[in-house]
């Protein structure tokens, strides 16, 4: 922030008329824009694989007001099998953030829409909060999702709801580029997100980040056996390998 040169005294202020004008520290601004682009191996939600364990093309961008709102969009290409022959989700994301002391606590709605869907009851709407904590290098964070009932998430009951509890732990290696990361989450059904019965999922991952890329690698397993149309465990476990541009 610009500080006050209120006080300043006459001798100090004909100094600095006198010397060459320097730099000054930017106001920090009302409104930021984020934006990011990845390729992954392999598009994995909660565990379960969304392109039949192969590539996908991600993208995401976040308005941010220093109040603490904000807006995001997110999205990722899929296989069809997720949402009746689309072949693409698109994440829309409002909410609100604040850290208190040493915890930050976020709220908010994250949507769900599949276009190409062909008119079928794909889409939903999932509520969201987490606190998040940082204890020197390392953070944990701990987050609830909650998706209303809804006939999207219908296996055959009727209208069904969806409950995701999860925790992670990320830390980076003092003076590097070198990050780790742990995540433990398991979701409560029987719904079209767990495919059935409820389920636990986990992965561990490593980074490296140089300039404004990050090359991660993760390895994802869950407790589940699910199946694509064409045979393969999307649950099974596997190694995920990504490659993120941050703007």
């Amino acid at each position: 922030m610009r500080k006050s040169v209120l006080g300043l005294s006459a001798v100090l202020l004909s100094t600095l008329a006198a010397a060459p004008a320097f730099a000054q520290d930017e106001p920090t601004p009302a409104v930021t824009v984020t934006a990011n682009a990845a390729v992954v191996s392999d598009y994995r939600f909660r565990g379960i694989s969304q392109t039949d364990k192969r590539f996908a093309l991600q993208g995401g961008i976040t308005v941010s007001h220093e109040s603490g709102f904000y807006v995001s969009a997110w999205g990722s290409s899929i296989d069809d099998y997720v949402a009746a022959g689309g072949d693409q989700e698109l994440d829309l994301i409002a909410g609100f953030s604040k850290t208190v002391g040493a915890a930050t606590f976020d709220v908010g709605v994250l949507y769900y829409y599949y276009p190409g869907s062909g008119g079928a009851n794909t889409d939903f709407i999932e509520p969201y909060a987490s606190i998040k904590g940082t204890f020197g290098p390392a953070t944990a964070k701990l987050t609830a999702n909650y998706a209303p009932k809804s006939s999207a998430l219908s296996v055959g009951n009727g209208k069904e709801d969806n409950l995701y509890i999860a925790g992670d732990l990320s830390a980076t290696l003092p003076d590097t580029p070198i990050g780790f990361t742990a995540h433990l989450g398991h979701s409560f059904g029987p719904s079209y997100l767990t495919i059935g019965k409820e389920y636990t999922d986990w992965n561990v991952g490593a980074s490296y980040t140089w300039d404004h890329l990050t090359f991660g690698v993760g390895y994802f397993d869950t407790n589940k056996n699910a199946y694509s149309p064409t045979g393969r465990n999307i649950s099974k476990a596997g190694v995920v390998a990504s490659i993120t541009a941050a703007f």
